[in-house]
């Protein structure tokens, strides 16, 4: 066997997320409810960071919008076939982050009005909030999809990507860094590009 081997074939500990949201209409299932938040609790608190709270508000926002979502989604309230499940996530830690920013600016002004319409006029624009939750979602779903890879590769083809794709390193340069035939590096780089394809697609994908 080469230096850089082939995929594992176990995948440890890779759940899709449509059975993560099934699981999670059980209501007395604790491990589904820890498995839910561990994959969309990191976007929501980035998100929140973004538009200026702290990072306990953040982590309150967070747990608040995952608790809104899940009930919502137990009574049968998401429709896929109008939008995105990570829109309708968006909205709600909208909802939740503009209610922390109140709250704040009311406790700062005690009570005052015009503090509490200053919280919702500095935030950015509803493109510029968009476009910052999308990229909070897309970099946790990226994140998740390589910690799943480290654990189906071994090491020197998962180095053979990051050298090559996240490092920008020549594929002949890489190649001589890891010593071996420059195919390999082109080879890891493909498989690996493909498995996260498909990750991605199952971290999105609700049936």
């Amino acid at each position: 066997m080469s230096r850089f081997g082939r995929f594992a074939s176990l995948m440890v500990d890779w759940i899709t997320t449509s059975t993560v949201l099934h699981d999670l209409r059980d209501f007395d299932n604790r491990g589904a409810w820890d498995r839910f938040v561990s994959r969309f609790r990191v976007p929501v608190v980035r998100f929140a960071r973004s538009v200026g709270l702290t990072e306990n508000d953040a982590e309150d926002v967070a747990q608040e919008s995952l608790a809104a979502f899940a009930e919502g989604f137990r009574q049968g309230k998401y429709d896929r076939d109008r939008g995105r499940l990570s829109q309708w996530l968006f909205g709600i830690a909208y909802r939740k982050a503009l209610d922390h920013r109140r709250k704040a600016a009311r406790g700062r002004a005690a009570g005052s009005s015009a503090f509490d319409a200053l919280a919702v006029a500095q935030l950015p624009d509803e493109a510029a909030l968009t476009a910052s939750w999308d990229q909070e979602w897309e970099q946790a779903l990226l994140e998740q999809c390589l910690e799943q890879v480290r654990r189906e590769v071994e090491p020197n083809t998962l180095r053979a990507f990051e050298l090559t794709v996240r490092e920008n390193m020549d594929a002949a340069a890489a190649a001589e860094l890891l010593g071996v035939n420059v195919k390999l590096i082109y080879n890891a780089k493909h498989r690996i590009l493909k498995r996260i394809r498909e990750l991605r697609s199952e971290l999105e994908s609700v049936v």
